[in-house]
């Protein structure tokens, strides 16, 4: 029997988090990468000083209720709205996330999502696979360029910036709508405007979501805000999926409001709403914005150091609710 402080940890990580973490605490891990039911997340994480959740877990009042003992909540990821942050805050328990690690990794893949919608290539893709390729011509699948188009981001935290940053390769103008506007000084070095949303949604060719996720902004693109996009326009959301309205969405797709959307993320998820999986203009990918060996080794780092300096007296990193620190 040890009487190290206990961590536990839902779901299979890199294993530099285990590493790290086991030098000083028992460890704990749940070998699988099916997300674990709310009753066996309290029954494994009982008498443990510490808790690593997966982005997937709810971790609501009644999980963080049914461990007094608990000291921090460190989530695997840069999003924190599946943890009940305020009722870890009343409790005094600091709630961490990995933010920034993940920005590249995410930018990068927000390009992909755009240029592969642009140019129809997973369509493609599954045209080749299923033996209906041809050969050239010069009307075949044509996609849309997206060199010099207009994208509309929405959200410039540094996810946002960092998408920018890639567009301008691409020659493309930029122009964003987010919570805070940035210094003039700002917006000049990354080369960016600031629209009203309105403006933005009308304007745009490619209308990319990176804002954080909040309950206030649920739905924040819904059927109004997608009729009033052009009908070449494409939606990019790699950002939370509830900020969409699936089902107006899909109706978007299906009537031609919009020519086409990529998705990583979903209002429900992992559900997919039934018929966009049936539609050709969407790229339905499996939440890999920052699914790259580098980023998730980082973030699973990042997570066990917050663990290990709250565990050790000190304070977090990266404390999302940092009024329960004094």
């Amino acid at each position: 029997m040890t009487n190290r402080p206990a961590v536990f940890i839902s779901g299979r990580i890199p294993s530099i988090a285990r590493e790290i973490l086991s030098r000083h605490y028992e460890v704990r891990m749940s070998d699988t990468i099916v997300p674990l039911a709310k009753a066996q997340i309290m029954e494994q994480m009982a008498g443990c000083d510490a808790l690593l959740p997966i982005l997937s877990d709810s971790i609501d009042r009644e999980v963080i209720a049914s461990n007094p003992q608990l000291k921090i909540i460190a989530n695997y990821g840069a999003g924190y709205n599946n943890i009940d942050v305020a009722e870890a805050t009343a409790r005094g328990i600091p709630v961490t996330n990995t933010p920034h690690v993940s920005t590249n990794a995410t930018a990068d893949f927000t390009m992909g999502l755009l240029i592969a919608a642009a140019r129809r290539l997973v369509e493609g893709d599954r045209t080749t696979r299923q033996g209906r390729f041809t050969g050239w011509a010069p009307l075949y699948h044509l996609g849309v360029e997206v060199t010099g188009k207009t994208l509309g981001i929405i959200g410039l935290g540094s996810i946002g910036q960092a998408v920018a940053r890639r567009a301008q390769a691409f020659v493309m103008k930029v122009i964003y709508n987010s919570r805070t506007r940035l210094a003039v000084e700002e917006e000049r070095r990354l080369n960016v405007s600031y629209a009203s949303l309105d403006e933005l949604l009308s304007v745009s060719d490619f209308v990319s979501l990176h804002a954080s996720y909040h309950p206030s902004i649920r739905h924040m693109i819904g059927e109004a805000q997608l009729q009033a996009m052009k009908p070449s326009a494409y939606l990019i959301n790699a950002a939370r999926g509830p900020l969409v309205h699936e089902e107006a969405l899909l109706h978007a797709l299906q009537s031609g409001i919009i020519a086409g959307a990529a998705l990583d993320v979903y209002e429900f998820e992992p559900q997919v709403t039934e018929g966009l999986k049936q539609l050709d203009n969407v790229i339905l990918a499996p939440h890999l914005g920052n699914a790259t060996v580098e980023t998730r080794e980082a973030m699973a780092r990042l997570a066990a150091d917050n663990i290990h300096a709250v565990l050790q007296g000190g304070r977090p990193l990266t404390c999302v609710n940092p009024e329960v620190l004094g």
